[in-house]
C-alpha cells in the first residue's frame, strides 16, 4: 500500500529566540512552530500569543466606511426605515445578527431578509428584492447588503431607479462591470493593498458597528459581547485566520466559552460540547448546523437562533437545525454515493486532472459539500452541479492549492452562463448541455497553467516529536497557537516506528480507535474515516495531530491521525 500523502518536512528558516521571558515559558517545540509562522522577535510573539482587542486597526481606514457610517446615521436622524439584506450560509446570517443588533441599539426602524436558496438565489437577485421589499411591508429608504452586492451592478442601479438607497458591506470579488452606483461599497476586496482583504462579512460589519460607535458612543452597548458571532463566520467562512480575523476569532470563542449569545448556548448543547469552545468545534458542530437550515431552504432557523433572547425558544430552534443537519446528511450521502458510481465509469485520476459532475437529482444546497468531499478524495479541483427541469445547472467548486476556480471560470467562460466566488470555493450557472465542454475546457485549463507538482498531494509536516514529549504541560503552550484555521493550520507532527497495542476498533461513521506505542510509551489516537484505508503492516511511520481532550472531568492530549505509511529507515 502506498501512502495517501507525500510528506515532506517544513524546515525552521527563523531563529527561535524570543527573549530569556518567553524562552523560559515556551519548550523548543512551541518556539519552532512560531518560527515556521514566520513569526520572529519577542514582540511579534506577544502580539500572536496574547493578541489584544486594543491592537484593531482603525475602521475608517477601509475605504467608503466614512460614506457607509453617514449614510446609515442620517437613516437615524431622520427616522428612515432600513431593510437589511443578507445571504443563507453561516457568514450571510451572523452579518445580519450583528447589523440587525447595533441599528436597533441606535433606535433605527431595521427589517431584515434572507433569501431562500432554491427560490430567489444568491444575492440581490430580482425576485430577492421584490420579496424583500414586500416582506418590509413599506418600501425601505435604505437596503444594507451584507455577504452579497458587490457584483449586483444592474441589481443597485434598479433599486437606485424605485429611490432606495443601497450600502454594500461584503467581501466578495467584483464583477467585470466594475463598482456598483451604491451610496457605498465597503470593501476591501476593491481596494488596493489594503490590510483588510482577509475579513469575512461578519468582520466587515464589526468595523462598521467599531466606526459607528467611535462617532456616536452607546454606554449599554457592548461591541465585544457579539464577537461570538463574528468568530463562528471566520471559521465557518474559511477565510484566513491572520491579523485581525485570528484576533477577533480568539476572543470571539472566549464570549462563547463564557455565555454570549443564548442561540450559540443552545447549539453547544446539542453538539454535547464538553470542552472549552475551538475553532474545532465551529468548523465540525457548529457551523455545519447553521449553515444546514440555509441549504434545506430554512435559513431563517439559523438567523432566529442567533436573535432570540429565549432560551426555551432557542434549545426548539436548536433542535431543529439538529434534524436539518440530518437531513442535509442524509442528502450528502445520497449524492455522494451516486457521484462515487458516476466516477466509476467515466473518471481516471491518472488521465483526469478535474472533476466535473451533474444530475437532475441532486439538492442544489448540498453539492458544494459533495464537491468537497471528492476534491479532498482525489485530490482534484471539482464542481458538482444539480440541474433543474429546464436543465440549468448550479453548481458548487471546491479546488486544491494552486489551482484558482476564479481564474478557471474565467478561462471557461464562453461555456458557462455565469459565475464566481473565491479562488478555492466557488459558484457557477451552467446549462446541461454545456457541461461536457465546460469539463472539457476546465481540464485543459489546469493542464496547461499550473504545475503538473502541484497537482499531487502533499502532506507538511511541522516536526518530529516522540511520544514521551506529547504532555498537558506542552498544551498549555501548544494552545496559545490557536485558533487554527486557513493560514493559520493547525501543526502535523510525525512519530516514528510506532507500534499497534491490539487490534484497530472500528467505531460508527466509518471511524478508527487505535491503540499505539512508540518504544516503552503507549497512547490512543483516533483515524476519522481510517476504516476505508488500508493500512500497511506495523512499524509504522504516523502523521497526526493533537487536541486537549475532556471526558467526566479528565483531561487528556489526543491523538487525530492524518496518515500512516510503513516505517521508514531514515
Amino acid at each position: 500500500m502506498s501512502t495517501k500523502f507525500s510528506w515532506e518536512l517544513r524546515p525552521v528558516n527563523g531563529s527561535v529566540d524570543f527573549g530569556e521571558e518567553l524562552n523560559a515559558q515556551l519548550p523548543l517545540l512551541v518556539r519552532k512552530l512560531l518560527a515556521q509562522r514566520g513569526i520572529s522577535g519577542r514582540d511579534r510573539a506577544l502580539r500572536f500569543l496574547r493578541p489584544r482587542l486594543a491592537d484593531l486597526g482603525d475602521p475608517f481606514a477601509m475605504r467608503e466606511m466614512d460614506a457607509a457610517v453617514g449614510r446609515i446615521f442620517r437613516a437615524a436622524d431622520n427616522g428612515e426605515h432600513v431593510c437589511i439584506y443578507g445571504d443563507y450560509d453561516v457568514d450571510g446570517v451572523s452579518s445580519v445578527t450583528l447589523l440587525y443588533s447595533i441599528l436597533k441599539a441606535y433606535g433605527i426602524r431595521t427589517d431584515f431578509f434572507i433569501p431562500v436558496r432554491t427560490r430567489e438565489g444568491y444575492g440581490l437577485s430580482d425576485e430577492g428584492m421584490a420579496n424583500a421589499i414586500a416582506k418590509c411591508g413599506e418600501k425601505p429608504e435604505l437596503i444594507i447588503a451584507v455577504d452579497c452586492g458587490t457584483s449586483s451592478v444592474e441589481e443597485v442601479a434598479w433599486l437606485q431607479q424605485q429611490g432606495i438607497d443601497v450600502v454594500i458591506l461584503d467581501h466578495h470579488e467584483a464583477s467585470t462591470q466594475g463598482r456598483p452606483p451604491a451610496v457605498a461599497v465597503v470593501n476591501a476586496k476593491l481596494e488596493q493593498d489594503s490590510p483588510f482583504t482577509y475579513l469575512c462579512s461578519a468582520g466587515v460589519v464589526f468595523k462598521l458597528a467599531h466606526a459607528m460607535l467611535k462617532q456616536r458612543r452607546l454606554p449599554d452597548f457592548d461591541l465585544k459581547q457579539h464577537l461570538d458571532v463574528v468568530a463562528i463566520a471566520t471559521v465557518a467562512d474559511i477565510v484566513p485566520l491572520v491579523g485581525e480575523n485570528r484576533l477577533l476569532t480568539r476572543h470571539g470563542l472566549r464570549v462563547m466559552e463564557s455565555g454570549g449569545n443564548i442561540g450559540i448556548q443552545a447549539l453547544n448543547r446539542v453538539t454535547n460540547l464538553n470542552r472549552r469552545p475551538s475553532a474545532s468545534h465551529v468548523s465540525f458542530r457548529i457551523g455545519p448546523r447553521l449553515n444546514a437550515a440555509g441549504r434545506m431552504d430554512n435559513p431563517l432557523d439559523a438567523l432566529n437562533l442567533l436573535m432570540t433572547r429565549d432560551s426555551a425558544v432557542a434549545m426548539e430552534l436548536a433542535e431543529r437545525l439538529e434534524m436539518h443537519n440530518r437531513a442535509r446528511q442524509q442528502e450528502e450521502e445520497k449524492i455522494r454515493h451516486e457521484a462515487m458510481e458516476m466516477l466509476s465509469h467515466s473518471f481516471s485520476p491518472s488521465r483526469d486532472s478535474v472533476i466535473v459532475l451533474g444530475s437532475r437529482t441532486w439538492h442544489p444546497g448540498v453539492v458544494g459539500i459533495v464537491a468537497s468531499l471528492l476534491m479532498r478524495r482525489y485530490h482534484k479541483p471539482t464542481f458538482v452541479i444539480s440541474l433543474d427541469e429546464n436543465g440549468i445547472g448550479k453548481g458548487s467548486g471546491r479546488s486544491i492549492p494552486g489551482v484558482s476556480l476564479v481564474q478557471a471560470i474565467h478561462a471557461c467562460a464562453d461555456t458557462l452562463i455565469s459565475g464566481g466566488g473565491h479562488d478555492m470555493a466557488a459558484g457557477l450557472v451552467i446549462h446541461e448541455d454545456m457541461i461536457d465542454a465546460f469539463r472539457e475546457r476546465f481540464n485543459r485549463f489546469v493542464q496547461e497553467s499550473v504545475d503538473p507538482d502541484k497537482l499531487s498531494p502533499v502532506l507538511n509536516v511541522d516536526a518530529e516529536v516522540t511520544f514521551p514529549e506529547l504532555t498537558l504541560d506542552l498544551l498549555d503552550s501548544y494552545e496559545l497557537l490557536e485558533p487554527f484555521g486557513n493560514s493559520n493550520p493547525q501543526p502535523v507532527f510525525m512519530s516514528r516506528n510506532v507500534m499497534l497495542t491490539d487490534a484497530p476498533r472500528h467505531l460508527q461513521g466509518n471511524h478508527l480507535r487505535l491503540g499505539l506505542r512508540q518504544g516503552t510509551c503507549e497512547c490512543d489516537a483516533m483515524y476519522f474515516n481510517g476504516a476505508s484505508v488500508k493500512l500497511p503492516d506495523p512499524p509504522w511511520d504516523i502523521a497526526f495531530t493533537i487536541d486537549r481532550n475532556v471526558w467526566r472531568g479528565r483531561t487528556s492530549l489526543s491523538i487525530s491521525i492524518q496518515d500512516i505509511r510503513p516505517a521508514s529507515s531514515l
